[in-house]
């Protein structure tokens, strides 16, 4: 069999993927993607994109009552969701054609098939067979759905955006902020939501007062959340879904069920074993800072390792791969300390850096906390009780900001130009000497005491 030869072969054409490869054949080399599917993989087809589109459709949604409140002439209508998605797809269409534009341009080299890994460099996809002396494995993650019976009776995130109507009534069982987003959305575009949560916090590993000031807010918007959920088996009956819980309790009447109790690494069908690379603990394709994994000249990024799952974090860390293989640049890695992250919920919520218990444990005492509860105004202009957080972490004599966390309106833009001073090093002075702009939200961060 005939050995296509290149510089670089990438198996997975998601947000990763698609990084490396671009910048790969910026810096000259022979570049072949391998992806059987569209391409953007999760975040531009089931994730990160028209979950922001939803996301914006559903706050629309919940301007037009406020905006009524405020004296403007306007009755309440539904989303009308082909068109909406029509709109979705479209967008989602012209990232597509943009890839496959630069791939046009650079040419990297495309082909429609799952890549197998053959060892040495080599990878077979479907009747061919290529070499490289680097591959770079990027396939992703899936969507994970619990182990019991009648599991099949709900739909997964990916389900999700088949929607073509609000479901009457849903159950969103998770805590994670895939569960918060989704049940927000579905509740703002008039579904009844019940958010079924197994543990006794919503989103587990972020600062806990956004999560306690999220539920608050959840609930006041009519999402029904019930913690210490423990599922059992879930059935159906004429009446609709039936989810039962270990201690005997039964939700029933859903028209419809959506799981979102984490993601999974896709690791399996395609060779490590003959590649040689290993998986960590947790069953991620184990890599060191540099993205190496146990096989000379394989890398991997993205959901596939155990990195923040963030199509960011996927992005930059394939760049720096690729300056550091094929750039002239070494020393080129991703650093992933304070990498900022928003939740989609409603409200939105931000956080960058160590949650209060986290700077607790490293710092112990020399932390101080600063906050700022306050209602956002066109809130507040509606006579609404909903408040806004923002919270500062300092440690040391120098008060160097260690943790910010915030949540309201306009939280997602707030954060990525403090996210700059934080990484930036910036001290609680380099705030207090800042002027604020008013009246914002943002200048509560440079105006605590």
């Amino acid at each position: 069999m005939h050995t296509q030869a290149f510089d670089l072969i990438v198996l997975g054409a998601g947000s990763g993927g698609i990084a490396g490869a671009i910048r790969a054949a910026r810096h000259g080399a022979r570049v072949a993607v391998l992806e059987p599917h569209v391409l953007g993989g999760t975040c531009v087809n089931v994730g990160c994109v028209p979950k922001k589109a939803m996301w914006l459709a559903a706050e629309l949604a919940e301007a037009q009552p406020l905006a009524a409140e405020l004296g403007f002439d306007l009755k309440p209508g539904v989303l009308d969701w082909p068109v909406f998605i029509a709109r979705r797809q479209h967008y989602i269409a012209n990232i597509h054609a943009s890839y496959r534009k630069r791939f046009d341009e650079l040419g990297i080299t495309l082909l429609a098939e799952r890549g197998h890994l053959l060892g040495n460099g080599r990878v077979r996809a479907g009747a061919q067979q290529l070499s490289a002396a680097h591959l770079l494995i990027a396939t992703g993650g899936h969507a994970h759905r619990p182990d019991i019976d009648g599991h099949e009776h709900g739909i997964d995130s990916d389900g999700f955006f088949d929607l073509r109507a609000a479901p009457r009534k849903v159950a969103v069982v998770g805590a994670s902020y895939i569960a918060v987003e989704l049940a927000g959305v579905l509740r703002a575009l008039g579904s009844e939501v019940h958010l079924l949560v197994r543990g006794e916090r919503l989103l587990r590993t972020f600062d806990h007062d956004l999560g306690d000031v999220l539920l608050e807010a959840m609930r006041t918007r009519g999402i029904a959340v019930q913690f210490g959920h423990r599922l059992d088996r879930v059935s159906r009956n004429a009446d609709g879904i039936r989810i039962h819980c270990r201690s005997g309790d039964v939700a029933e009447g859903f028209d419809s069920l959506l799981w979102a109790v984490g993601r999974r690494p896709s690791v399996t069908g395609f060779g490590l074993e003959a590649a040689a690379v290993e998986l960590d603990a947790k069953g991620f394709i184990a890599v060191d800072a540099w993205q190496n994994t146990s096989a000379n000249g394989v890398y991997a990024v993205g959901d596939v390792t155990a990195a923040p799952a963030l199509t960011p974090v996927a992005i930059a860390a394939a760049r720096r791969l690729m300056d550091r293989v094929f750039g002239g640049q070494p020393e080129a890695r991703l650093d992933y300390r304070n990498i900022p992250s928003v939740v989609f919920s409603h409200p939105p919520l931000g956080t960058i850096g160590l949650t209060e218990a986290q700077a607790r444990a490293e710092h112990g005492d020399a932390i101080k906390i600063y906050t700022s509860r306050f209602r956002p105004m066109l809130g507040a202009l509606a006579g609404h009780p909903e408040r806004s957080l923002m919270k500062l972490i300092c440690a040391g004599d120098d008060e160097r900001v260690v943790g910010l966390h915030l949540i309201g309106p306009a939280s997602d833009e707030i954060l990525q130009g403090f996210a700059v001073a934080v990484k930036m090093g910036a001290r609680k002075r380099d705030f207090d000497d800042t002027v604020a702009i008013h009246p914002t939200a943002g200048e509560e961060l440079v105006l605590m005491g």
